[in-house]
């Protein structure tokens, strides 16, 4: 198991629990689609697992070591922080940099790196995501889903054993969507890991080969992908998909009955 996360729990004074005992296992080369609908706590629960909001409580175990989700020291935070790369909704690139000067601007004064080994990795990453040819453009210079494959690359430049996604395309205009989507797939093809907070049903469905559901704070069901749109065990997972059929997400007939299914060996928080 290469990262494992127990029973996190979060409260935001009066909105409440925002996260009540979430849990989620992955293993390498997983890319775990994190869906539900707006307010389940999904971006919370990811920002929680990068340290960017501190869990009430909660455990990781990654790569061997464990972490109290709470308590945990800043080195230690530096530590993961240092394996695993986070790609925001809205870029989150400085204004006043070339593409280059993003992409290099972490691996320099974030791991130290020296800048000639810092700018061979920036390209090399650059040239993954096809912006290669964009060195010197300024953010103002490119569209929504061209500053997103800027972040994307600044995140595989540091060579992170895990990509965390929070809604990479949420913020661009529909035509623009594909093109981050292609990078993602073709990453996935890779043997990437990645856990990715997403409503993109198509690619969850396609890409993804497991998905956690969340809603209200609670982890409805975890299953495989594939179980997941084709055979899913509970009422709330199958009105949330035929939720999604209505509006033309996934194409295959609006869902049933569960049939039995074998146990994944998932954890499941709800249990």
């Amino acid at each position: 198991m290469m990262l494992e996360i127990k029973d996190v729990r979060k409260s935001f004074g009066k909105d409440g629990e925002v996260l009540k005992g979430v849990s989620l296992s992955v293993d390498k080369g997983d890319v775990v689609a994190i869906l539900g609908p707006s307010g389940s706590g999904k971006t919370t629960f990811l920002r929680c697992i990068n340290f960017l909001e501190r869990a009430d409580s909660g455990q990781m175990v990654f790569d061997g070591n464990v972490y109290d989700m709470h308590s945990i020291k800043k080195r230690d935070i530096a530590a993961v922080r240092r394996k695993t790369a986070f790609v925001f909704q809205n870029y989150n690139l400085f204004l006043n940099k070339t593409v280059l000067k993003n992409v290099m601007l972490g691996l320099v004064h974030g791991l130290g790196m020296p800048r000639a080994l810092a700018k061979e990795a920036a390209l090399s990453a650059l040239e993954r995501v096809g912006m290669a040819d964009k060195l010197n453009a300024y953010p103002s210079q490119l569209s929504g889903g061209q500053q997103q494959r800027v972040a994307i690359a600044r995140g595989l430049a540091a060579k992170p054993e895990i990509i965390y996604f929070d809604e990479p395309t949420s913020a661009l205009d529909p035509e623009l969507i594909g093109e981050v989507l292609n990078v993602m797939r073709s990453l996935a093809d890779d043997g990437m890991t990645m856990i990715v907070v997403t409503h993109e049903m198509e690619f969850a469905r396609s890409v993804s080969n497991k998905v956690l559901f969340m809603d209200k704070g609670e982890v409805i069901e975890t299953a495989s992908s594939e179980d997941f749109f084709n055979n899913p065990a509970r009422e709330r997972t199958r009105a949330f998909i035929n939720s999604i059929l209505t509006k033309g997400g996934v194409e295959k007939k609006p869902l049933s009955e569960p049939q039995p299914q074998p146990q994944l060996g998932f954890i499941d928080s709800t249990r």
